[in-house]
């Protein structure tokens, strides 16, 4: 995949670049001298750190949810250690998109700083320690806290990932995206799936099959180390073509002011949408082994059925941006995801074991509104000032509304004794999530809008 994304840019060395990208990539700016007679070494320059980018971005992806379905695939164990009730745990499923709303929307300031390649490294770093400390913190207390750190990690990098996207790669948000969302479901399977194997291989103690995911996001810092020191500003404040500076006129570039992005409806339905499917992301990834498990499937079939929903998205999360990116309206697909997912839902309460497998799968489609989310916000922008605003509006937003589902999914079956009513209360919230998907997926841009 990477050899093709590689193709690509060979494919396109050749166009001509928009001021933005000219300047993206202009050696001057990455402290590589501009001499005339030095074009060769300079076009290679570009070739190797446009690649040792995109290694970057598809490492960091990996590490954007192990810490989330790790944990669910031993939830049991850990329940148990540290002496959890059901409204506990629940509320241990819901502090992912607590973090993601409270940390993620101070995402566009640090990149502002410090640059986003070092706060991307950061949170990888941050990802290593939390996963580290948070099986031996001892107590549910110290638990929390080191979760909380990993998660902190994870949430910027999960804000700025679309906005890499359309700084560095500004033609190719849909593949890009696809790229980077296909790591993503690939590093969540395999936590899921991988779990419970290593944990019974480390001797059955749930703290080092946690610990060992600490391994990933250690590796993926060292992509990250040469774009430590580049702390100039985003692409917000780069103009392109539409904007004033631009061009041969030899302005600075002056940067825009913030869009009332608030304004917007198109931000507004993206940010409900974003809430929506990742309430049912971390629902699933926080309880679906638990549903599972009491239905009488066994610890490690119901990781690898867990494994088999996320996996699903490793070849869609890599087709649907691209598909997204060449329609109009993203509605159609919007409404096949949504009604695979009430399928799944449907097929869960009536026959959980019988068709434990066609369920996960329809499930595992039906999740994949996250890489849709993703490209949906880099296309309802038109600027990168815009799709860093939008990113960390939709992103924040979105997870605070996610927040209420896993905790009333861990009260629901505490207090009913069975999952009929969480399973409930997940198809019900799959129909608005149709239909705000519907409005946010159509041709309009918050620019636009917030300029009203």
């Amino acid at each position: 995949m990477m050899g093709l994304m590689a193709s690509d840019e060979t494919r396109t060395e050749t166009r001509t670049e928009t001021p933005t990208e000219a300047r993206v990539q202009a050696p001057a700016e990455s402290g590589v001298p501009e001499v005339p007679g030095e074009a060769t070494a300079t076009r290679a320059w570009t070739t190797w750190t446009t690649r040792l980018l995109m290694l970057g971005i598809v490492l960091a992806a990996v590490n954007l949810r192990p810490a989330i379905t790790s944990l669910g695939a031993l939830l049991e164990e850990v329940r148990d250690g540290l002496g959890m009730s059901g409204s506990i745990a629940g509320l241990l499923t819901s502090v992912p998109p607590l973090c993601f709303a409270v940390f993620g929307v101070t995402a566009p300031r640090l990149a502002r700083r410090f640059g986003p390649g070092a706060v991307v490294c950061a949170g990888m770093v941050a990802i290593t320690a939390g996963l580290l400390i948070r099986p031996y913190a001892g107590g549910t207390g110290g638990f929390l806290a080191a979760t909380a750190l990993a998660l902190m990690g994870i949430a910027v990098s999960n804000v700025l990932m679309p906005v890499i996207v359309k700084r560095y790669f500004p033609d190719r948000v849909g593949s890009m995206t696809g790229l980077y969302s296909m790591a993503l479901a690939f590093g969540t399977s395999v936590a899921a799936a991988a779990t419970v194997p290593l944990t019974d291989a480390l001797g059955g103690h749930w703290q080092p099959g946690l610990a060992v995911w600490a391994v990933l996001p250690a590796l993926a810092v060292l992509p990250w180390i040469p774009f430590v020191r580049n702390r100039k500003a985003p692409a917000a404040t780069v103009p392109s073509a539409s904007q004033p500076g631009s061009g041969s006129q030899g302005k600075k570039p002056t940067e825009q002011p913030p869009l009332r992005i608030t304004r917007s409806r198109t931000a507004w339905a993206l940010a409900v949408f974003f809430g929506l499917q990742a309430t049912a992301a971390y629902i699933t990834m926080g309880w679906m082994a638990q549903i599972f498990r009491d239905s009488g499937v066994s610890a490690g079939t119901a990781g690898l059925l867990l494994a088999v929903i996320m996996v699903m998205g490793v070849p869609l999360a890599f087709v649907i941006p691209r598909v997204a990116t060449r329609l109009p309206h993203q509605g159609p697909i919007v409404v096949v995801l949504g009604v695979c997912g009430l399928a799944g839902y449907a097929g869960l309460y009536f026959a959980p074991v019988g068709g434990a497998w066609v369920w996960a799968l329809l499930l595992g489609v039906s999740n994949c509104a996250f890489p849709l989310a993703l490209t949906m916000v880099g296309m309802r922008a038109r600027t990168g000032a815009g799709v860093a605003q939008l990113s960390a509006f939709a992103q924040s937003t979105g997870y605070l509304i996610s927040i209420p589902g896993p905790l009333l999914v861990g009260v629901l079956y505490q207090h009913s004794g069975g999952w009929g009513l969480p399973i409930a209360l997940m198809s019900a919230l799959m129909v608005p999530q149709i239909v705000v998907g519907v409005l946010a997926g159509r041709n309009r841009t918050v620019e636009d809008e917030a300029a009203r």
